[in-house]
């Protein structure tokens, strides 16, 4: 063997002993005084995807129930190294997501086609997967001026869960069932989301909204099995939480991300953006005043006084003063044929 081979043999054992905290001093052979653990892992961006592969992790276990080995002493570790742990695991998170890309496209599909034909997409989650559904919904009104009816969230325990942890409302298999019973019909998108993937409140909504002719969708962190009422899924694994168990974690993180992809990108497809422009924005406030008439300036020939002139002709439309500046048409006109393309101002502007 090479003095090189050797050399990567020696550091890969070191390494070994390190991650699983095997002692790897010889006292006897270095006058120590006793045997201690050397070294700290400053672990790539895959290192707990790897782990994952350990015997420990079959199919029957839960990811984000298992331990996660570099927190193993969490309670010991200072401020600074926590953050550096809980940092590095999170890269697992832009790596699930990555790794569910298709599936996310393919749910989205599902999206654009269910509120073109005048469908809905409800969240239905409990814990912070509901509150999560909740919060992508909620904003959807204000981003893109959306009916608050079309985006809706619905979290196990109702408005209380909200602020207060309501843990038992969860168990309720029935209770999931007829929450989502009096609210869909089968235009609509039901997308359940459990990190767990076995919330059973989630899976009774589930049931029901299949039971309906709904679309459904299991957003989890964990593998499932194959499930006759669930017709697409998004796997994220992120691996064991840094808090094993706290889904809030890189769980709740990763979901973050894949509802903001679900409904920026839907309601992208469905004109209510124009390049990367939120010109459907419902102007509710002064910052959304501001932008509304910061995104007239980029997309027109005005400065930003004629823009706040042409925001209060266009009845507070981005759309429509967009359209009445470049296009030399007044109001009315310029209703009509945004209604003619069905809203896209792009198409409009084409006219």
């Amino acid at each position: 063997m090479s003095s090189e081979a050797k050399e990567a043999v020696a550091f890969a054992l070191l390494a070994y002993c390190t991650v699983f905290g095997i002692p790897n001093n010889i006292p006897a052979a270095t006058g120590a005084n006793q045997s201690i653990v050397m070294g700290k892992i400053c672990p790539a961006a895959n290192f707990s995807r790897v782990l994952l592969h350990q015997k420990q992790f079959s199919e029957q276990v839960l990811y984000t129930e298992s331990t996660h080995l570099l927190s193993q002493n969490l309670d010991l570790l200072s401020p600074q190294e926590i953050i550096q742990v809980m940092h590095t695991s999170d890269y697992d998170v832009l790596q699930a997501v990555s790794s569910a890309q298709y599936s996310i496209a393919k749910v989205m599909q599902t999206i654009i086609a269910s509120l073109s034909d005048d469908g809905r997409l409800f969240y239905v989650g409990a814990g912070t997967s509901g509150r999560l559904g909740v919060l992508d919904a909620s904003e959807c009104p204000p981003t893109f001026k959306t009916d608050p009816l079309s985006v809706q969230g619905i979290i196990a325990g109702g408005l209380e869960a909200l602020t207060n942890a309501v843990e038992h409302a969860e168990d309720s298999f029935e209770q999931g069932q007829t929450t989502i019973r009096s609210k869909i019909s089968p235009e609509d998108v039901v997308i359940g989301i459990s990190a767990n993937g076995n919330a059973p409140f989630v899976h009774g909504a589930l049931s029901a909204a299949h039971q309906l002719k709904a679309k459904t969708v299991l957003i989890s962190c964990n593998q499932l099995g194959d499930n006759p009422y669930i017709q697409q899924f998004i796997y994220l694994p992120v691996g064991p939480e840094v808090l094993s168990g706290s889904t809030r974690l890189k769980s709740g993180t990763a979901t973050k991300m894949v509802l903001n992809m679900l409904t920026t990108g839907t309601f992208a497809r469905l004109g209510k953006v124009y390049g990367n422009y939120m010109v459907d924005l419902h102007v509710s406030n002064n910052k959304l005043q501001k932008r509304a008439v910061q995104i007239i300036v980029s997309l027109t020939k005005a400065n930003e006084k004629e823009a706040h002139v042409w925001l209060a002709k266009a009845e507070g439309s981005v759309k429509l003063a967009i359209l009445m500046l470049n296009s030399k048409i007044d109001l009315a006109t310029a209703k009509q044929r945004l209604n003619q393309y069905k809203g896209f101002l792009r198409a409009a502007l084409n006219h």
